[in-house]
């Protein structure tokens, strides 16, 4: 049986121009900082964008973004509220500060419910926060917005370049467009042929504050490596 809710996504996300879903295979190498502060970098050149978390048991955006105090609206599905001229949303908003214990089939629903609900309007970009590892939620994304594009994120690690290689293959045979591969250096700067993002002592200070966040040098690094593939 086809779920009705598919066609109402493909309406949903009709008048999104770009749709980047910022993705690594392990957890803590700062996908969700990345995802948060390319946002506010297209909010500040001027693009109307939004930010999507899809890391149901570990949400983090409205806390890199400072999001206090607001809440979507319902009119006719849901509309998401706007921080920093971002419209944001995530399932921070219903989860009481709590993990979401969803597995297998109770993911994808949760996503189909998600993505169908959802009222973006028009917009030059949306950034979706993806959880960590090629799981159920980045297959369910890919399947259902056939406009996904791939930002994948990496740490200097021979593990995770193995890791990174596998998955990149997988997309590559589901013909998912990639558009950059970025190496974090948390700790240190290891020169390799991907592009480079140097460690910030400076950034954790400055989560939850979108202004400061703009002026780290972690937010002028991936500026100038975005700039040249978004071609802004």
């Amino acid at each position: 049986m086809i779920d009705p809710r598919t066609s109402i996504i493909k309406k949903r996300f009709s008048n999104i121009k770009r749709i980047i879903a910022v993705t690594g295979w392990k957890g803590g190498i700062g996908k969700s900082v990345t995802a948060s502060v390319l946002s506010l970098i297209l909010s500040k050149k001027g693009k109307s964008c939004g930010l999507l978390d899809l890391d149901f048991t570990g949400a983090s955006d409205h806390i890199i973004l400072g999001a206090k105090n607001i809440f979507p609206k319902e009119e006719k599905g849901i509309v998401p509220p706007e921080v920093n001229r971002i419209k944001f949303m995530s399932i921070s908003f219903f989860s009481d500060g709590k993990a979401v214990p969803l597995r297998g089939n109770n993911v994808t629903d949760a996503i189909i419910e998600m993505l169908a609900i959802t009222r973006w309007g028009r917009l030059d970009y949306l950034i979706i926060d993806m959880p960590p590892g090629i799981n159920d939620t980045a297959l369910d994304v890919v399947r259902l917005i056939d406009k996904t594009e791939i930002l994948a994120l990496t740490i200097p690690s021979v593990i995770a370049k193995d890791v990174l290689h596998r998955s990149l293959e997988l997309y590559k045979r589901l013909k998912v467009p990639i558009i950059g591969i970025i190496k974090n250096n948390l700790s240190y700067l290891k020169k390799t042929g991907l592009h480079d993002i140097p460690y910030d002592d400076k950034l954790e200070a400055a989560l939850g504050f979108p202004d400061k966040l703009l002026k780290t040098k972690f937010s002028r690094s991936l500026e100038n490596i975005m700039s040249p593939l978004l071609k802004l």
